[in-house]
């Protein structure tokens, strides 16, 4: 679908609001998720009684292609029948790689740091349109991507992979083919996290994050992306970031999101971006646990933000609308300042979408389609980086009946905001299908002195170790296990690391390391084609390798 363009007296017609308006129309300056495969009554309410702008679908709204299309069909009629100028933004995070929203409902393609191992604008254009084609096809109008964020501090754990890279030249040059990408697809793209969430340690979906760095620095390295896709293609949508920047606000614990000096400041007048800037989730502890729910949406839009993501609770959906009447009735926000925002969404709305272009039925035959997957096996394949083949063990030449053992950590997500399920199975079978006599071990750690005797019986009868690493440079128990197999393993051994790739510096001494940047699988699937010499390695580390200070013993960054 080909993004609306209405005429010039059409949009100014469609913008103008009345003050009689003002009030009714707060509800488009709110995005609200919801429970359950089905429209809920609670956001049935919010769309119909409150005039909703937006919805955002997570995984717990996904059952099926076919179901979600049905969703977003009844929310767009809800929401039409109740008499909205234009169609609810309806939103998905489906960044790709660890976090899709939507599964293997739809083609998986890879993640950032996937896509900038192969370091292609032409490929990263082209999985953005493929991605935004099928979003269309469900009735998925919007995507919360590309993450612009650099990946500059390896402690990060809830940015990493996601992030193009460290490099903020490549980061800014991979966003623009995205941002392209989106728009040919006719989707409504949406920077973030601005002005930057790579240099932090901290998860802002627990606490408030702090970046001490200054304007300079910050113009030096996290906001080259924004400024380069502003400056060269423009954006639709910037999300900002629950992190504290104190050398731009002055209070350490003020979050960028209800930061004036960021958002009216930076992002409004030295970047000149007069799109819709939206918030990262209010629900996030960052932000609710430290101004709650009903300030931080005052503060935010005082801020000079235009629409409010509250991911959840109907509860806290409600107190964020009626806390902006109320700062509307009091004069705590202002009628200029409301209708400024509202018209940046009547703006991009008009520009997008059209009750008569909303998606028909026979458009999931896009999902899946050949060229897609055909798509899917190129980007994967040009993804997995061989970093080292010290022992020229690459690719595997085993004899059928020389005993693979393959040794698994046991893993839960790394952090809220990730999707992917770790993939134990697809590994196996993948590799059994090269090599059936295979073995695996998935490991609960710190493993107790019965497991790790029956973990040293298993690698003393195998002529060969996959070793699978997640985020093992994290994670003391798993270092220090990996090292132990390192040193005393009998035979060849092999690491495969299939999230973060500094797993290098957690065992130095390994020999052979392969990395996938991700644990999809698609992408499991694809290095294991490379460890059988099926596919050529084709990927370049997109971050470098800091000092070890820790050596097998976890590391401090």
């Amino acid at each position: 679908m080909s993004p609306h363009h209405p005429s010039s007296n059409e949009m100014v017609e469609r913008a103008a609001l009345s003050a009689a308006d003002l009030r009714d129309q707060l509800g488009q300056l709110l995005m609200a998720g919801f429970e359950g495969t089905d429209p809920s009554p609670a956001i049935l309410d919010l769309i119909e009684n409150h005039r909703l702008g937006g919805v955002i679908l997570f995984s717990r709204n996904i059952e099926s292609a076919e179901q979600v299309y049905r969703l977003t069909s009844a929310l767009q009629a809800k929401a039409r029948a109740a008499g909205h100028r234009y169609p609810l933004l309806i939103a998905i995070d489906q960044e790709n790689g660890m976090v899709q929203r939507l599964g293997e409902h739809v083609t998986l393609f890879p993640g950032n740091m996937a896509l900038g191992a192969s370091d292609s604008p032409e490929l990263v254009t082209a999985v953005a349109g493929a991605t935004g084609r099928e979003l269309q096809a469900l009735g998925i109008n919007m995507n919360l991507a590309p993450v612009l964020d650099i990946n500059n501090n390896p402690a990060n754990p809830v940015i990493g992979v996601r992030s193009f890279g460290e490099d903020p030249e490549q980061v800014a040059r991979l966003g623009l083919a995205a941002v392209r990408g989106y728009r040919q697809a006719g989707i409504i793209s949406c920077l973030k996290h601005f002005p930057g969430h790579g240099d932090t340690a901290t998860d802002s979906h627990l606490a408030l994050p702090l970046i001490s760095h200054d304007l300079a620095r910050l113009e030096r390295l996290e906001l080259v992306p924004f400024a380069r896709v502003l400056q060269e293609e423009g954006a639709d949508c910037v999300m900002t970031a629950h992190i504290a920047f104190p050398a731009l606000t002055g209070d350490p614990a003020l979050p960028a999101t209800v930061a004036p000096a960021i958002i009216s400041g930076l992002l409004r007048q030295r970047l000149g971006f007069d799109g819709v800037a939206m918030s990262d989730c209010l629900e996030m502890e960052a932000t609710a646990t430290t101004l709650g729910i009903e300030e931080a949406t005052v503060r935010a839009l005082e801020a000079g933000l235009d629409l409010i993501l509250i991911s959840h609770r109907y509860d806290r959906q409600l107190a964020g609308l009626a806390a902006m009447r109320s700062a509307l009735d009091e004069g705590r926000l202002s009628p200029n300042r409301l209708h400024q925002a509202l018209t940046r969404l009547q703006r991009l709305k008009a520009r997008y979408l059209s009750w008569e272009q909303l998606p028909r039925p026979e458009g999931l035959r896009l999902l899946k389609q050949p060229e897609h997957l055909a798509l899917q096996r190129q980007s994967y394949r040009r993804a997995i980086t061989l970093l080292r083949n010290d022992a020229g063990l690459l690719p595997l030449r085993l004899a059928p009946e020389q005993r693979l053992l393959i040794v698994l950590p046991q893993k839960e997500g790394a952090s809220r905001v990730e999707d992917q399920r770790y993939p134990v199975e697809a590994l196996v079978a993948a590799v059994r299908s090269y090599h059936p006599k295979t073995e695996a071990r998935l490991l609960t750690l710190p493993l107790s002195e019965r497991e790790h005797q029956s973990l040293r019986e298993a690698v003393a009868q195998a002529q060969l170790v996959l070793l699978v690493t997640v985020n093992a440079y994290l994670d003391r128990a798993q270092s220090q296990y990996i090292n132990w197999l390192v040193t005393e393993a009998p035979c060849p051994l092999i690491a495969l690391a299939v999230y973060n790739p500094y797993d290098l510096l957690a065992c130095p001494q390994i020999t052979t390391y392969l990395l996938t940047y991700e644990y999809t699988r698609p992408a499991i699937e694809a290095a294991v084609a490379v460890l059988f010499g099926d596919a050529q390695p084709q990927g370049h580390l997109p971050v470098s390798l800091p000092p070890l200070h820790a050596r097998g013993e976890g590391l401090s960054f």
